[in-house]
């Protein structure tokens, strides 16, 4: 009786392992799981992402306000007859605004041009 009841327990085990900790087992489940959960979170994300992105998109297309903006803010530029005015706190710590590069000047354009060595003379009265 006591070998039955061994058999029997041995048996309940071998038929619990792929239950538990099989290829589809519980153990596999619970993890696929939590990465379905971390799967729809970063969806949820990149479909807020997505919706801003659409948004602006039809707002560039659409109206010239924003291209407007953009060109102000990003690019820097002004409309005509403006003044750019800035005001700068003396306590931030910008760094030094960047001078355009001077064109590169030749040799010879930087030299002036020579004097013919015989000068026509005044006619004296």
């Amino acid at each position: 009786m006591r070998l039955i009841a061994v058999v029997f327990l041995l048996l309940l085990a071998a038929i619990q392992y792929p239950l538990w900790l099989g290829k589809g087992g519980w153990l596999r489940v619970w993890e696929l799981e939590r990465q379905l959960t971390q799967a729809q979170g970063r969806n949820d994300k990149l479909k807020e992402r997505n919706s801003k992105l659409e948004s602006e998109v039809m707002d560039l297309k659409t109206g010239t306000d924003s291209v407007e903006e953009r060109a102000r803010f990003e690019l820097g530029m002004i409309r005509k007859d403006e003044i750019f005015i800035q005001v700068l706190d003396p306590n931030s710590t910008l760094p030094a605004p960047a001078t355009p590069a001077a064109p590169a000047v030749s040799a010879k354009a930087a030299t002036p041009a020579k004097m013919p060595a015989t000068t026509p003379a005044r006619k004296s009265r």
